[in-house]
């Protein structure tokens, strides 16, 4: 994934690259499937990321939920080279 990142010390990445927005899109899709769930995508906030076994995604990000803007929280572990990603938490920040 191209763009800049900066290093933190607990190992994790602030992302700088807006190129993520595919994986938030993916999380709010993936949160609807829940029963009573009909978020509406806005956009991506900020998001960070760590290697694992892939990499984990955790982001913020903005969706309109029956007219009211809000924040979330998800976390997205994401396996390229399977084409595996799943959405692992989710909820209001």
């Amino acid at each position: 994934m191209g763009g800049r990142k900066e290093a933190r010390v607990d190992g994790r990445e602030l992302i700088k690259d807006l190129k993520v927005q595919e994986i938030s899109q993916f999380a709010v899709s993936e949160h609807n499937k829940e029963p009573k769930a009909s978020l509406k995508y806005e956009s991506l906030v900020k998001g960070k990321t760590q290697v694992v076994s892939g990499t984990n995604y955790q982001l913020r990000i903005a969706a309109e939920d029956s007219g009211v803007s809000g924040n979330y929280e998800a976390i997205v572990w994401y396996k390229p080279w399977k084409k595996f990603r799943q959405l692992t938490s989710f909820k209001r920040a």
